[in-house]
């Protein structure tokens, strides 16, 4: 069993039309949804043995901002391959993972790790959290599978199982439109 956490980066400003994307950082909602999740992820009591992420700006300054909040220092390993990839792409760059890894967590982009979880969680009704994802995977959200695998190299279509979602707006309603009903 293999545990895989899945952080979306907080909400990106979008103020200056001249910048690239890969540049954009956090407005002043994300850098509080960041906070709010790290602290929450922390409380949470899942301990990830590896971290790997986008080093997009907006990831970055998620990452820094969660880990400040949390009180921990954070080493990440930092893999292009994941900005703005692809569920087949995100699911090549967990392969490369060692087998001594147990619980890593994946710190980056929709539509990108949205579609790894509709991909990995198989749609056969049993798990309610899966639904919640197909109404959205906001920004900030974070999510928990239960990969039934011994490898990393063995992760593939329907092996998991979402045991766990939080979105920033869960904790603090003014951080979205409304809170969840779960």
């Amino acid at each position: 069993m293999k545990l895989l956490g899945l952080f979306r980066h907080a909400k990106s400003d979008w103020h200056d039309a001249k910048a690239r994307d890969f540049d954009r950082g956090l407005n002043a909602r994300g850098r509080k949804g960041a906070a709010l999740m790290g602290k929450h992820i922390v409380e949470h009591g899942m301990k990830w043995e590896q971290i790997i992420a986008s080093p997009a700006v907006r990831v970055a300054e998620t990452i820094e901002l969660a880990a400040k909040a949390a009180g921990r220092e954070v080493p990440v390993i930092w893999d292009r391959r994941i900005y703005l990839a692809s569920s087949v792409i995100l699911t090549e760059v967990l392969h490369d993972l060692p087998d001594s890894v147990n619980k890593a967590m994946m710190v980056g982009h929709n539509p990108g790790l949205e579609d790894l979880i509709f991909d990995l969680v198989p749609d056969d009704g049993t798990c309610p959290l899966r639904a919640k994802v197909e109404d959205k995977f906001p920004t900030a959200a974070y999510a928990v599978l239960e990969c039934d695998i011994d490898s990393w190299t063995d992760l593939h279509d329907g092996c998991a199982k979402l045991v766990y979602l939080m979105r920033p707006r869960d904790l603090d309603p003014e951080l979205g439109p409304e809170p969840a009903d779960w």
